[in-house]
């Protein structure tokens, strides 16, 4: 049974928890452009909280296939204000999801509880500033960058790799002095895999839990979903719903998604039917 914490703040995970996404950027692949006027994603916060969000994951930069970066001004301008007004008005988690060590260090003294890192702390610095500023982290597994991810990625065993990659990165993160019980695993559906190597992931979950790590999952609308099913981005509720269910049946602790009252329903379910047998 896993329990984050930061401060005074817990989070029970005995039960898996939904992660809602909110992306203040022009340019995400799923809601670009949708949440990065302040006073609509404040009011898509409050939207998702109330439907059963327990953890917020601001972001504001996107790290779709051929994304570009931004600077850490940039970054900052979009992601604080947000994060303060979700401090300020919600007693809920606030990750960031960046990969700039001068980003976390702001986005935490503004209120954030957790670093949630496409790049598993490997940028100059990350990991010191992590370990620092004791909150947990989330290690995702990315082969290449962000911009040239998904130009032909190749593995002989996805699922031996990622673990390989899991193994280096918690005891790089174990000797700069963040402890096993700060760190969160996510396997990086869509970052640098083909559609068979993130079915091939999805089906052999349950091998990272030779960790005893929790695991977060982020497929929402993603193109393992529309790719397979032949649908646009605004059509992938149901795959993604299934997704959802499969990641939590196979042992994922935080589902990370954009549609949130949808995924909390199927995750009631899924409880109330677990309980029973």
């Amino acid at each position: 049974m896993f329990k984050l914490s930061h401060g005074n703040k817990q989070l029970d995970l005995a039960k898996p928890v939904v992660m809602g996404i909110v992306n203040v950027t022009p340019d995400s692949f799923s809601d670009g452009g949708e949440f990065n006027l302040f006073e609509h994603a404040c009011k898509h916060v409050d939207y998702i909280i109330e439907q059963g969000a327990s953890i917020i994951d601001v972001g504001g930069e996107s790290t779709r296939p051929g994304a570009s970066e931004v600077t850490v001004e940039q970054e900052l301008a979009r992601v604080l204000p947000l994060i303060k007004y979700i401090a300020d008005k919600h007693d809920v988690w606030i990750s960031i999801d960046t990969s700039k060590p001068e980003v976390m260090q702001q986005a935490v003294a503004a209120g954030a509880n957790l670093i949630n890192d496409v790049r598993a702390l490997q940028l100059p610095g990350a990991i010191e500033m992590a370990a620092t500023l004791k909150v947990p982290v989330c290690l995702m597994h990315m082969k290449g960058e962000p911009k040239t991810m998904q130009d032909s990625p190749e593995y002989g065993d996805v699922i031996s790799e990622v673990s390989a990659f899991f193994e280096r990165r918690i005891l790089a993160c174990e000797a700069a002095g963040i402890t096993r019980s700060k760190i969160i695993l996510d396997p990086g559906f869509g970052f640098g895999k083909t559609l068979a190597h993130n079915y091939r992931l999805l089906a052999t979950l349950p091998l990272l839990h030779q960790f005893h790590l929790p695991i977060l999952i982020g497929l929402s609308r993603k193109s393992m979903i529309g790719d397979l099913l032949a649908r646009p981005t605004s059509e992938r509720l149901a795959g993604s719903l299934a997704g959802a269910l499969i990641a939590a049946q196979q042992g994922a602790q935080i589902i990370r998604v954009h549609d949130v009252p949808e995924t909390v329903d199927v995750l009631k379910v899924m409880s109330a039917t677990m309980a029973n047998i």
